[in-house]
């Protein structure tokens, strides 16, 4: 049995709540920029931080936290950058501005998926998880802007999301890396 299920199990067991439906973040299929997928099972053993970015918001500087944490907790920490262009059109670009823009303008060697929805009906798997609690045992959430930011734990649980204003090295991120 996969153990987020025992994990949730455990958790709702007094609450009576379904774990049917619950899945592994794990079994979940992004690529990245390049094409190629990002394995997540690769990262177990990691915290993961997905935060859905885009290059024409207001809270695009962030790109420079998000690297800085990056570097700072590269042993415990994968950060994935996910575009989107579902608020404001703020990410136009194809998957080559995409890059330029993100290496050029704020040195990013953090992994960067390709363009997905987050929300709405054609919200990506990986977002479907992300913010529903009957996938991922943990809350219902909903994205509200970009830089949003979903921490996952060491064992594809999820800890908590965290709205754009929250900067990357806030400590109510950093606390779960130290």
């Amino acid at each position: 049995m996969n153990p987020l299920k025992i994990f949730a199990q455990t958790l709702f067991l007094k609450k009576n709540i379904s774990t049917d439906s619950i899945q592994s973040l794990y079994d979940i299929k992004l690529n990245g920029l390049n094409g190629k997928p990002i394995v997540f099972s690769e990262f177990k053993g990691k915290h993961i931080l997905f935060v859905n970015v885009a290059s024409k918001c207001g809270f695009t500087p962030q790109y420079k936290d998000l690297q800085s944490l990056h570097d700072e907790y590269k042993d415990k920490l994968v950060i994935i950058g996910v575009p989107c262009n579902q608020f404001g059109k703020q990410e136009p670009g194809n998957a080559n501005d995409i890059e330029s823009f993100c290496e050029i303008n704020y040195g990013v060697t953090f992994l960067i998926s390709q363009k997905i929805d987050v929300k709405g009906t054609n919200a990506h798997p990986l977002y479907k998880w992300l913010t529903q609690k009957n996938k991922n045992g943990i809350v219902n959430s909903s994205v509200k802007w970009n830089f949003q930011k979903y921490l996952v734990n060491t064992k594809g649980v999820l800890i908590d999301y965290y709205f754009s204003t929250t900067k990357p090295n806030s400590n109510k991120i950093t606390k779960h890396l130290k």
